[in-house]
């Protein structure tokens, strides 16, 4: 009794499964329809290439293949100037940063410059000559 109800829910899964692979299989392989000759043209000219392109595309080497002199002189010309470029940027940068250094060693220097003069006007007491013209020389 039980049996029947299972094999009758597997029948009906099995037609449903094979209507829709049937269905499927159509729909994928389709039917071949006599198409213009305007038609078959456009369908050549996506799938062929010119004879030209194609012994290009056959002419060019593959991976494992050595580069041509030609080929190795451009990428070395390009790393070469990709390294001039990098050598001048730093090289930029460098002279900004010593230049902004120097800048701030000057305006440092010129304070306390100014601040030992502010120092040494301010404790002067007018007995001694000025600092400079008051060495001791040895």
């Amino acid at each position: 009794m039980t049996c029947r109800p299972v094999l009758l829910m597997c029948c009906l899964w099995a037609v449903l499964l094979l209507s829709a692979l049937q269905e499927g299989s159509g729909a994928s392989v389709g039917r071949r329809q006599a198409a213009p000759e305007e038609a078959q043209r456009g369908v050549k000219q996506k799938i062929f290439m010119q004879e030209a392109d194609a012994s290009n595309f056959l002419k060019k080497r593959t991976k494992r293949s050595s580069k041509s002199r030609e080929e190795a002189n451009a990428e070395n010309r390009q790393k070469i100037r990709a390294d001039e470029l990098r050598r001048e940027y730093y090289e930029e940068q460098r002279n900004e940063s010593e230049n902004f250094v120097e800048e701030q060693n000057d305006e440092q220097e010129e304070q306390r410059r100014e601040a030992v003069e502010q120092w040494r006007q301010w404790h002067y007491d007018g007995l001694y000559p000025p600092y400079l013209y008051n060495r001791h020389h040895i």
